[in-house]
């Protein structure tokens, strides 16, 4: 089997990507290497990957590559790349975001069109939701987003139904809820909160750290993916998500615990943009794809502790 991985040397698509070649599959991955976050952390997820015979990489912008080069002979195309942040995207920022959650997926949808590709697998987000008419949240309910990353997100949504609907392209939407694990990115909340706690630094929680989260584990974040471009529905939207549900406060005590600290927090004021709350029903990903989370929050949090001590080790070494 060939896919095609968009975002390869992210957070999910470099464990998906490792997944993949592991199989047996031939991946070939693009990713632009924005500087949203610094590259070399990017570059690093790919060691083990760039060893393998298997795995090609293809450095550049989605929207200046030649995408039916890239296409030829693939049977699976995973669409990960995209401006990440739900903090970053108001104000001009914002037309990153349109550039590379929508432009972006709408080329590739129409370098898609008319090929033998069998999925197109869209990472889509938690966020088209915003707070939710209730919870857990299913897939059916209506997507109310509350930053302009959810908007971008749920207009790739749109579009992938579009290109489905209109030219048969066998669309997949994967609704992400709170990934988290070894290599997620450093703006986020659990590698913050470890890497703040390692230091002996106050962790800073916007809000009052009372809202709560769907946490999943890359492990099955991953597996999911790879269900749904075997057993997806064309034109479905999936929720992904771990049934680890927490408030902030309630990760930053297990992660005393886990680390035998003491973690002092600072409130800041809370950001626009940031759901409440967040928790999936994933009756339907069960259902159609046989999905069933393994991992729960403590012992991935101790999986991703143990990876950033190790990253620290190689640093310091």
């Amino acid at each position: 089997m060939s896919v095609l991985i968009t975002g390869v040397a992210g957070f999910i698509g470099s464990h998906l990507a490792e997944r993949l070649v592991d199989s047996g599959a031939s991946v070939v991955g693009t990713d632009g290497f924005t500087t949203y976050y610094d590259p070399t952390l990017k570059r690093g997820n790919l060691e083990g990957l760039e060893r393998s015979e298997r795995f090609r990489l293809v450095e550049g912008n989605l929207r200046d590559l030649e995408l039916s080069e890239l296409l030829a002979g693939v049977d699976v195309v995973y669409h990960l790349a995209g401006q990440p942040g739900v903090r970053r995207s108001w104000g001009r920022e914002f037309e990153v975001y349109l550039n590379e959650n929508l432009l972006a997926t709408q080329l590739v949808l129409e370098a898609v069109r008319g090929t033998d590709v069998r999925r197109f697998v869209f990472a889509s987000s938690s966020s088209v939701y915003g707070d939710a008419e209730r919870l857990p949240t299913r897939e059916s309910d209506t997507p109310r987003p509350v930053s302009p990353y959810g908007v971008t997100k749920l207009a790739g949504e749109h579009l992938c139904h579009l290109y489905f609907s209109r030219f048969d392209v066998p669309t997949v939407a994967l609704r992400y809820f709170t990934v988290f694990g070894p290599r997620q990115r450093p703006d986020m909340a659990f590698t913050r909160f470890i890497q703040a706690a390692m230091e002996d630094r106050e962790i800073e929680v916007f809000g009052d750290g009372l809202q709560s989260r769907d946490f999943t584990y890359v492990d099955d974040a991953v597996s999911a993916t790879i269900a749904a471009a075997e057993k997806g529905r064309p034109g479905e939207a999936y929720n992904i998500a771990g049934g680890a549900q927490a408030t902030v406060l309630e990760v930053i005590e297990l992660l005393g615990e886990l680390l035998g600290l003491g973690v002092p927090v600072r409130h800041l004021p809370p950001v626009p943009g940031d759901a409440r709350h967040t928790g999936a029903d994933v009756e339907k990903a069960r259902g159609d794809l046989g999905y069933a989370p393994r991992t729960g929050l403590k012992e991935g949090m101790s999986k991703q502790i143990a990876a950033l001590k190790s990253l620290r080790a190689e640093a310091e070494s």
